[in-house]
């Protein structure tokens, strides 16, 4: 089966040191410079090696050769895979001694974390609180009930989630119905087609939740990689905690701020930034005089603790938390205290004391969901409402920021319209789906004071829009800036598109190197339906007959026939039917593993753009895993036109 046997390694210490997904994009460049023996000469590595992203403008060529030549005086000395990897290890330590701290820091946020090699040793206390979490949340689910409750102190969570199950309901209890859980293969005894649809399933609707799962690869899940395993529960419970902190979902929120501006200031914060402003708003008025600007090192003394907690329930406040001097004594007072609001225990002592990021702000974040000490002001609730977008822009809104976060940049986004008016985001995205395309020179990184420098950016943006014919009359770089948000989708999705194209004409055995149009993407999934031995045909990506989810199910059953299982499928006839079947499309697809930030509504109220990319996902797939059988697509499906493939269809301007 295509993606199940990654690359083996022999030493198994050497093995647990990376992910399958850095293994297999480190063997292809060390097969780009090995001989026939399967070896490769010191002398060519430099080259190489000073590109990977790990040590990518820390250490130069030079510098590779320089460090190669204190262990090695012969240039022509061949290396195996094998210790190609040592070396890169050695190298990628040397690289993060010269950057010292600067990227840890830099990276504190939970969502922006990636997973990396350099440190694989996991926190038991992480790990203790999650299985808690885990245990607590799922204890009732009918599958998982016979393998709960998890013994946090050996491997059994790791056990657990080797059959992908765990993970795919932990997602599902932090996004109520991101997965059909029609589409999870539960027996007890799964083979390795079936393990490895669960862990496909899990890491692509983990995706759509806002995960960062660059790294991960579903190997690594079926071998269950600690560090990898925790880094990804923790992002999924954090997703969980965090859910309501934000002007949509508690609007109390508003009562941070002063005014307008301040308002859409709010908007646009990371979810764990809103959590440290709503504490520091409640310690404020408590008379607390120190700022808490992290989960950390300002929390260790426990201070802020108690303190937030005597002010947001006074009936359990007591003097005896902040006239103890001893700061594990005030951490277990802290503690007995928040369990009275009904906390759960994320953290003990010892994690406040020693300032644990994750667990702290997993703390904060239960005492905000049980007591967020807010007042309901209507005059300013009302106006945050009326600041909300309408339900069609706020799902694309979440669709392409999901997608823009996929994609590994350097910025994770929270907020699509605030996050993109500097126009860096928009530059990183451009530079990831046509390298090269950027001038970094002439770009200014974020933050950023100057308002004529938000403005070049935006306009290199459109620029190189414009140079790959994305359709952009009298669009100009400012309307960016000031955050028009009608041309902001309709340029990431000619974006998005221009992407999904250009995967597909990549694969040019398949279409006789032709470009591919949206038609050509219509006419397969036509002719795929019908060689399976369906009825249904759609006339083109508004046909509202797609409402009903049937059309979908079939094509993803004729690329795959066993993906889907027909008994749980309705005839889509009611709306309750429609969005069963549209909900269950989603989740096979992903399962199937196709990447898709779509929701079901999207396909029950036919919106042409998500149908579009859904279509186009499915045959990317198809033609991916039908390498060995080679499937073109006829002569006679490929637009002879001289349009160009970004171009938008119909009604899709950018200037409209």
């Amino acid at each position: 089966m295509s993606g199940f046997v990654g690359v083996v390694v022999s030493d198994q210490w050497l093995h647990s040191q990376f992910t399958q997904v850095e293994l297999r994009g480190l063997h292809a460049n060390f097969v780009s410079v090995s001989n026939e023996s399967g070896k490769a000469t010191l002398g060519n590595l430099p080259s190489v090696m000073c590109k990977l992203k790990a040590l990518k403008d820390i250490l130069s060529a030079d510098d590779i050769s320089r460090i190669l030549s204190e262990s090695a005086t012969d240039a022509t000395e061949e290396i195996d895979f094998e210790s190609f990897l040592r070396l890169y290890l050695d190298l990628q330590g040397r690289a993060t001694a010269k950057l010292g701290n600067t990227k840890l820091k830099t990276s504190s946020s939970f969502l922006k974390a990636r997973t990396t090699t350099i440190r694989h040793n996991i926190s038991e206390s992480e790990k203790a609180s999650y299985v808690a979490h885990i245990n607590s949340f799922l204890r009732e689910d009918k599958f998982l009930k016979d393998f709960l409750p998890i013994d946090p102190s050996g491997n059994a969570l790791f056990e657990l989630v080797k059959g992908g199950v765990v993970l795919c309901k932990l997602i599902n209890v932090a996004v109520p119905g991101t997965i059909d859980e029609r589409a999870i293969n539960t027996k007890k005894v799964l083979n390795p087609w079936e393990t490895n649809e669960n862990h496909t399933l899990c890491l692509n609707s983990a995706k759509a939740i806002g995960c960062t799962v660059v790294n991960i690869g579903t190997q690594d899940l079926v071998e269950a990689r600690p560090h990898l395993v925790v880094g990804l529960i923790s992002q999924i419970i954090k997703i969980q905690l965090l859910a309501d902190l934000n002007l949509k979902k508690t609007p109390q929120l508003v009562e941070l701020v002063e005014d307008s501006k301040d308002v859409e200031e709010l908007l646009g914060l990371a979810p764990e930034k809103v959590l440290l402003k709503w504490m520091n708003f409640h310690l404020k008025k408590a008379g607390y005089k120190k700022q808490v600007n992290n989960f950390s090192s300002d929390l260790k003394d426990g201070e802020a603790y108690a303190h937030l907690l005597n002010a947001l329930a006074p009936e359990h406040g007591t003097t005896n938390t902040l006239d103890t001097k001893d700061p594990t004594e005030r951490a277990n007072l802290i503690i007995e205290q928040a369990e009275k609001l009904d906390c759960k225990r994320y953290v003990t002592p010892q994690d406040i004391v020693e300032g644990s990021p994750n667990l702290n702000l997993a703390f904060v974040a239960q005492i905000f969901q049980h007591r967020n000490g807010l007042s309901v002001d209507t005059k300013k609730i009302s106006f945050a409402e009326m600041m909300e977008d309408d339900a069609q822009t706020s799902r694309e809104e979440r669709c392409f920021r999901l997608w823009i976060n996929s994609l590994g940049t350097d910025t994770y986004i929270n907020n699509l319209f605030d996050s993109v008016r500097t126009g860096w985001v928009l530059l990183e995205v451009l530079d990831k789906i046509a390298p090269g395309s950027v001038n970094w020179k002439q770009a200014t990184k974020p933050p950023i004071k100057m308002p004529f420098r938000k403005v070049e950016n935006c306009n290199q943006v459109i620029r190189i829009g414009k140079e790959l014919n994305f359709s952009l009359v009298n669009v100009a770089g400012n309307d960016i800036v000031q955050g028009n948000k009608k041309l902001i989708l309709a340029f990431l999705w000619q974006l998005m598109r221009f992407t999904m194209l250009q995967l597909l004409k990549n694969l040019r055995f398949h279409a006789q190197g032709k470009e591919i149009t949206d038609a050509d993407i219509l006419n397969w999934a036509n002719k795929k339906v019908k060689s399976a031995g369906r009825k249904s045909q759609i006339d083109s990506f508004k046909d509202k007959s797609l409402s009903n989810g049937m059309f979908f199910l079939e094509l993803l059953s004729a690329v795959e026939p066993r993906v889907v299982n027909w008994s749980v499928v309705t005839k889509g006839e009611t709306d309750e039917d429609k969005k069963l079947n549209a909900t269950y499309t989603i989740s096979v697809a992903r399962k199937l593993g196709c990447s898709i930030f779509l929701l079901p509504e999207d396909i029950i109220e036919v919106n042409q753009k998500m149908i579009l990319t859904l279509t186009a996902s499915i045959m990317y797939w198809s033609l991916q895993h039908k390498a060995d059988t080679p499937e073109t697509i006829p002569e006679e499906d490929i637009a002879a036109s001289d349009e160009s493939p970004a171009a938008p269809s119909d009604g899709e301007n950018a200037s409209s």
